[in-house]
């Protein structure tokens, strides 16, 4: 168990560091974006929440193909895809329950829940908050 917790603990704080740095660059790349193509109004707004979904689908897979490599070089499945397959229903919340890890490894699956539960929700919270800044959600429209 302190295995599952002292790995868990580093993937975590990885993905937590990948997410920061990633959501700085999806910043900066809808701020360049928008800069560039502000005159063409309306159009500079779908392009930035364009830029921002993107962005945060790129971070969400980086962050998900790295629990797989973990699982992977952990021999934890026989083959990637399979890790890659079992980490994104993990990460997602999905847990569809066709593959599982063997009981050695379940607390780092149950992990890893968790912090896609709550990366995902950071990102949700992003999002927003970028639609209205620049996207089609200005504060006091449409609700």
């Amino acid at each position: 168990m302190f295995a599952n917790l002292a790995l868990g603990t580093l993937i975590i704080s990885l993905t937590v560091v990948i997410h920061t740095f990633g959501l700085i660059w999806v910043t900066h790349a809808m701020n360049w974006l928008t800069g560039k193509v502000r005159p063409q109004g309306h159009r500079s707004r779908i392009l930035a929440m364009n830029t921002v979904v993107i962005g945060i689908f790129a971070i969400l897979t980086v962050e998900v193909w790295l629990w797989a490599a973990f699982y992977y070089g952990l021999n934890v499945f026989g083959d990637f895809e399979t890790a890659l397959y079992f980490s994104t229903a993990t990460f997602s919340t999905v847990g569809y329950g066709d593959v599982i890890t063997s009981h050695e490894w379940r607390i780092l699956a149950a992990l890893e829940g968790v912090n896609g539960f709550l990366l995902i929700g950071w990102s949700t919270a992003y999002l927003i908050a970028a639609s209205m800044r620049v996207g089609p959600f200005k504060a006091g429209e449409h609700f």
